[in-house]
């Protein structure tokens, strides 16, 4: 593919993706929606516009067609689907032991907040209600991987791909930039974390940047977007929807959410590790992108 194709192909994909989202959320999302359902419905269509805009530039923009797309499962990779699966634990652990100590308030593992929607059998009470709620919610994630191939398919079945070849590292950043941004509509709405909508947008990219580089990471060594697929479902259905459920005071979600600051410290580790894993691995010209 020649460079001229291959930029023709990224702008078209970024319009597409920006143009159909933000189309899609300006008419459907209204502000101050506090259900979390009814935002996951009124969000769905726009969250396929990645999706959409890769099938629309690989078919008929660049005809480049799906091989390199990761469409296969490859599950013989299937340590690599574990850990994009169970990733959230490890970010959740830390920051609920990290967070009281820093004078955050103390998760509410009760769900008391939710009033009358928590009450519920005495059998589901204490360390019963955060098992189940675990549990539950590590199976929505399961289930929930076709709804962000949505975004994968895009994300990391295109852009990231076609951003800088040879340089994964800086494609990772500017794709996790780009895809902050992308959710910009959803923000200035209140549906991130509280506070200043740009302040929100750039601890949001933070936070993008680093999944990027972990999803990015999925998808080489699984050769696979339902990998990262997985990891961008359990990341919202565990570890957004936990951080959420126990600190239920918004205020503090842009430091104890899952992809708030606390957040940042292990995702920022496990990027550490996969950078000095592929520096190990790459030649000294591939090893300083």
């Amino acid at each position: 593919m020649s460079d001229r194709t291959r930029v023709v192909g990224i702008v078209t994909y970024l319009v597409l993706a920006f143009g159909i989202a933000w189309g899609s959320w300006e008419l459907l999302l209204p502000a101050g929606l506090t259900s979390q359902t009814l935002f996951s419905l009124y969000a769905l269509p726009g969250a396929f516009a990645p999706a959409l805009a890769t099938f629309i530039v690989r078919k008929w923009i660049t005809r480049e067609g799906f091989a390199d797309a990761g469409l296969a499962l490859n599950l013989s990779k299937w340590r690599y689907y574990l850990v994009a699966w169970f990733l959230p634990f490890l970010g959740i652990g830390f920051i609920l032991i990290c967070a009281p100590l820093l004078g955050f308030p103390h998760p509410d593992f009760s769900l008391s907040h939710l009033g009358a929607q928590a009450k519920l059998p005495h059998a589901l009470e204490g360390l019963n209600i955060v098992v189940v709620t675990m549990v539950s919610l590590t199976v929505t994630a399961l289930l929930a991987t076709p709804v962000l191939f949505g975004e994968e398919f895009g994300w990391r079945g295109y852009l990231q791909l076609r951003l800088f070849p040879g340089r994964p590292t800086l494609a990772a950043i500017v794709t996790g930039i780009i895809w902050g941004a992308w959710h910009w509509p959803a923000i200035v709405r209140g549906y991130e974390f509280g506070g200043d909508p740009m302040i929100v947008t750039g601890a949001f990219c933070v936070g993008a940047v680093l999944s990027s580089i972990i999803f990015g990471w999925l998808r080489e060594k699984t050769g696979s977007v339902w990998a990262p697929s997985l990891a961008h479902a359990a990341t919202n259905a565990i570890g957004g929807s936990v951080t959420a459920l126990w600190f239920p005071d918004r205020s503090d979600w842009i430091y104890v959410s899952y992809l708030g600051v606390l957040g940042w410290i292990p995702f920022a580790f496990g990027c550490a590790l996969i950078l000095a894993g592929r520096a190990r691995h790459s030649s000294p010209a591939m090893a300083s992108a």
